[in-house]
């Protein structure tokens, strides 16, 4: 299969921060949503745009506690958003599009990892839900006021991705749950949202990329045991985090998502996957888990994907 999932040498790696990435770049003028923007890598991610002068819109479920995260940081306002209801998704999007400003970057950071099995909605799995088809409702209700000529999308999605592709006859985990392996499938779903959406919006200028941001110990572990954490060697008895090999510090997360939402270097490129702040390269046939699977960079169901979702959102900008 041609790709364009190969490494650009952007001069970055693992151990670069969201500063060194926005280190010369002057965001004064732009506007950004980060969901999730109060907490791990989100909040990392709102500091450093708020510091390189960008103004950051952060929607959160919980609007008090990030109010009290946020507390001192200049250029953020709170506004409330549960991407699990999507009427929650549609009244956010309105109170913006009311706005009448328009958005330059648009980072879908928010999720949830391995929750027991939830159901939301009309009974969707939660994972799915949440992760994306909240963000893929969100992106097309605000697309009229994302910024042709320039605009960016970036999803969030993890090397989980490997875990699972789009379990096509059995979305919603009907026949048996597995925490895992439905966390895979919502971050395969987060890569193949960016390869459609970036074929239907290059056009008009507005690009988009997915990404892997690196193992880091985040409030995104809220919903694993400590048993399985110690298991994994990332936290010891007492629960303090361990100098395991390859984690980041949020600081470091942070950093693909900002060097996707802002670097001149992916001026002309869109729709691919992202890791260590630098494009990723496909998967390896021996099963490492590194680079991007075939399946979540796949056309055809990207496009699949992509009519599922605008049916079961009831929302689709390109129709």
């Amino acid at each position: 299969m041609s790709t364009a999932q190969h490494k650009i040498g952007s001069g970055f790696d693992a151990r670069s921060t969201a500063d060194d990435v926005l280190a010369g770049l002057d965001l004064t003028g732009r506007l950004a949503i980060v969901t999730g923007g109060y907490s791990g890598l989100g909040l990392e991610t709102t500091r450093a745009l708020t510091k390189a002068g960008a103004r950051v819109v952060v929607p959160a479920r919980r609007p008090a506690a990030a109010r009290e995260a946020l507390e001192g940081l200049g250029g953020v306002e709170v506004d409330e958003l549960d991407l699990g209801d999507l009427d929650s998704v549609r009244a956010f999007a309105e109170r913006f599009l009311a706005s009448g400003r328009t958005l330059d970057f648009v980072i879908d950071n928010a999720g949830i990892m391995a929750c027991p099995e939830t159901r939301v909605g009309p009974g969707w799995e939660a994972q799915f839900a949440t992760n994306h088809l909240g963000h893929f409702a969100l992106v097309n209700r605000l697309w009229p006021a994302i910024e042709p000529g320039g605009a960016r999308v970036v999803s969030v999605s993890s090397r989980g991705h490997h875990f699972s592709g789009i379990r096509w006859n059995d979305i919603d985990w009907r026949r048996g749950y597995d925490k895992w392996e439905a966390y895979g499938q919502a971050k395969t779903a987060n890569v193949l949202f960016a390869v459609h959406l970036d074929r239907l919006a290059r056009d008009r200028g507005v690009r988009a990329f997915s990404l892997h941001p690196g193992g880091i110990l985040t409030p995104l572990q809220r919903h694993l045991p400590k048993e399985e954490m110690v298991a994994n060697g990332w936290i010891d008895e007492d629960g303090n985090p361990l100098d395991v090999a390859g984690m980041k510090t949020p600081e470091q997360g942070a950093a693909t998502q900002v060097w996707a939402a802002t670097s001149p270097q992916l001026a002309d490129l869109g729709g691919v996957y992202l890791e260590d702040c630098d494009i990723a390269e496909p998967a390896p046939a021996d099963g490492e888990r590194k680079g991007v699977k075939d399946y979540a960079i796949d056309l055809e169901q990207a496009a699949r994907l992509w009519e599922l979702s605008a049916e079961r959102t009831g929302v689709n900008a390109f129709a």
